[in-house]
């Protein structure tokens, strides 16, 4: 069939993949060992060879087995090949590109604590509504301060800052509490010991370094090592979550084109959905929903396909159902869950044929070039052109060495940002406190030292007056003075009374004498009590 990709050979139809319906999205699911991943590889296969990009993770190492050419020693891709009918099959690799979160396995890919956002943030930390709310306000005061949030220590440090200023921000953000800042950091710490901080700063991820056709006009075949991430189902899925929101915000609008732009393979798809809030529900089907106007095809591959909800599940429109087990209540629920969703044929016992399915067959129903689904048919899945399993470590060097997109993404970048600019003003702040401590230390010093003086100073004009009186008031006589002042006023009225009595009786008689003696004691005890003085 002309635009589309062989899938496998049918009871009565080859299964094929029509490209201009293939962004209505699909499903892979069956239990472990059931030929899931070759059904994976095949497509993508297709999908690049037909010009299309695509993105799958690698769960268990296998996958990378498509940037090597494929061998005859696996004989039963030959041998399928053959039963089934495909035509000019002949063995190829692929145009792979590796990629790894730890830049261990591929390139690195980073992207910043921003683009994230809190609401992914919050999912991957596992905090509760209020936590949430705590982390949006440091995003809100972050985005209105112009503060980048770009790494772990930008994101610690904004809430160490958060935390220190929990009064400020409760009045225009409502409350923050240092508790839940404290849960978040706790967070943060267990996401770093995780590897998470070598997701989270730049240079961060160009989506178009996804979408790219080489020389020959295949797509690119992105492939993730996830074999170690996988060991951080949370990280995991909230990695590939923000590659489907990057993707939805960064591709524009182009409605159905001829064939998809990038298609995404998202394996262990049920890791996006346990324990997610209604909120990231509604956003994972928000974006599965219109990321196909954007020209993006989402499969998800799962065990089980009641793991996907059905408000994502009604989205997928191309479907291949492997083998499922029937081994409890639960998985005969699913496998009656898994019937309802093909369309019809009343040659196939859909239950029935899920448990007796062999390994690479599978039920498959595709949408039409009218875009109706066609009837469910037992498949045998064509095989892959490429290796079929691992490659080794010297292979995978060279792949990553001689990539197109060599070295730009493996030295850090870490520019002035929210840790910078935070501790500066945390500097500027303590400074500043250190100094208005030390001028009212000096002012209290200073108003001591005045008090003191002022003090001084009063206790000096105080023995001052008390001097100055002191000098004023007349001094005390001594015992010697007085005896010796009594002397002389007695001797001096004695020799008065004789010189006056004298005068008096040579002046005339008894009555001038009298008056002469009281003259002459008179101013002889004057001059005398001078004298003495």
């Amino acid at each position: 069939m002309a635009d589309s990709i062989f899938i496998g050979k049918g009871d009565e139809h080859p299964q094929a993949l029509v490209l201009r319906r293939a962004n209505r999205h699909g499903l892979i699911a069956g239990a472990t060992g059931t030929g899931k991943t070759v059904t994976l590889q095949t497509l993508a296969e297709g999908f690049s060879r037909d010009g299309v990009p695509v993105f799958l993770a690698d769960v268990k190492g296998d996958i990378a087995g498509m940037s090597m050419i494929g061998s005859a020693a696996a004989e039963w891709t030959v041998k399928r090949a053959a039963e089934i009918g495909v035509e000019g099959y002949s063995f190829a690799d692929n145009p792979v590109v590796f990629w790894d979160l730890f830049g261990e396995q591929g390139h690195p890919i980073r992207t910043t604590v921003s683009e994230m956002g809190p609401l992914l943030l919050a999912r991957l930390m596992g905090l509760n509504e209020t936590q949430e709310g705590v982390l949006a306000v440091a995003f809100k005061y972050a985005d209105e301060n112009g503060l980048l949030i770009l790494d772990m220590k930008d994101l610690q440090a904004l809430l160490a800052w958060c935390a220190d200023n929990a009064q400020e921000l409760a009045a225009k953000y409502g409350n923050v509490t240092r508790a839940s800042v404290g849960t978040i950091q706790r967070q943060l710490l267990q996401l770093e010991s995780q590897g998470a901080s070598h997701f989270f700063g730049e240079p961060a991820l160009d989506i178009q370094d996804f979408i790219v056709i080489d020389d020959s006009g295949r797509g690119q075949v992105n492939i993730l090592a996830a074999d170690k991430l996988m060991q951080s189902p949370r990280l995991y899925a909230t990695f590939l979550l923000w590659l489907l929101s990057e993707l939805f915000e960064t591709l524009p609008e182009v409605g159905d084109l001829p064939k998809p732009k990038l298609v995404f393979f998202f394996d262990e798809a049920h890791l996006l959905f346990d324990e997610a809030p209604k909120a990231l529900l509604d956003k994972i089907e928000q974006v599965v929903r219109l990321i196909r106007s954007k020209g993006c095809g989402v499969y998800f591959i799962s065990q089980n396909p009641i793991d996907i909800p059905e408000s994502v599940a009604g989205q997928l429109g191309n479907r291949v159902q492997h083998a499922l087990r029937a081994f409890t209540a639960n998985d005969q629920k699913a496998i009656r869950a898994a019937a309802d969703t093909f369309r019809a044929n009343p040659k196939v016992n859909v239950v029935t044929a899920i448990t007796e399915l062999k390994v690479g067959e599978a039920l498959v129903s595709l949408l039409q070039d009218d875009g109706s689904p066609s009837p469910v048919e037992r498949t045998l899945i064509a095989p892959p052109r490429s290796r079929v399993g691992p490659i080794t470590a010297a292979e995978r060097k060279v792949m990553i060495d001689t990539s197109v997109i060599a070295g730009k993404y493996e030295t850090v970048v870490d520019r002035e940002s929210a840790y910078e600019l935070l501790n500066a003003k945390s500097a500027a702040a303590q400074a500043q406190a250190d100094a208005d401590a030390a001028r009212t230390t000096q002012e209290k010093a200073a108003a001591v030292a005045a008090k003191a003086q002022a003090k001084a100073d009063a206790d000096m004009a105080k023995a001052q007056a008390a001097q100055a009186r002191a000098a004023a008031k007349p001094q005390p006589q001594s015992e010697t003075s007085k005896i010796m002042e009594s002397v002389a006023r007695s001797a001096a009225s004695s020799i008065g009374r004789q010189m006056a009595s004298g005068l008096g009786r040579s002046l005339g008689g008894k009555a001038g004498g009298q008056i002469a003696g009281n003259v002459g004691s008179s101013l002889l005890r004057g001059i005398l009590g001078s004298f003495f003085k």
